[in-house]
């Protein structure tokens, strides 16, 4: 089951941080259509937010049509993400690998999410 992990300090709203794990998800084949979301309740339980946020994000996914809700069954995925590399694929255990090195070297998260960043942006210019 998906366990969301709420970041207070990350500056990003709670609800969003849910809808961008949701998708992280979605991309990496962690849910697949017909998976069941955690309940509100069961995400209150596990982060302290309030219900209403998570109601939010779970309405945000499903305006964009990741999900549905069904009464009294739960909210459920309706479809998928990308076509991220599987965890066990050699492009991602060569980032992992990487990851551990700038680790070992000192590098903070966000020092590395902005390298990352740079990366990106010059490999994936003009893509949304």
């Amino acid at each position: 089951m998906l366990a969301y992990r709420i970041d207070r300090r990350s500056g990003v709203a709670t609800y969003l941080q849910i809808v961008q794990q949701t998708r992280q998800a979605l991309r990496m084949g962690v849910l697949a259509p017909g998976d069941r979301l955690p309940t509100a309740r069961e995400v209150v339980e596990a982060t302290a937010i309030n219900p209403n946020t998570v109601l939010k994000a779970y309405r945000e996914l499903e305006r964009e049509g990741l999900v549905e809700a069904r009464r009294g069954l739960g909210t459920f995925v309706r479809a998928t993400l990308g076509t991220a590399a599987p965890a066990d694929s050699p492009l991602r255990g060569e980032l992992a690998g990487w990851a551990r090195r700038a680790r070992a070297e000192g590098l903070e998260r966000e020092d590395v999410a902005a390298l990352f960043t740079s990366v990106l942006n010059e490999y994936f210019e003009g893509d949304a």
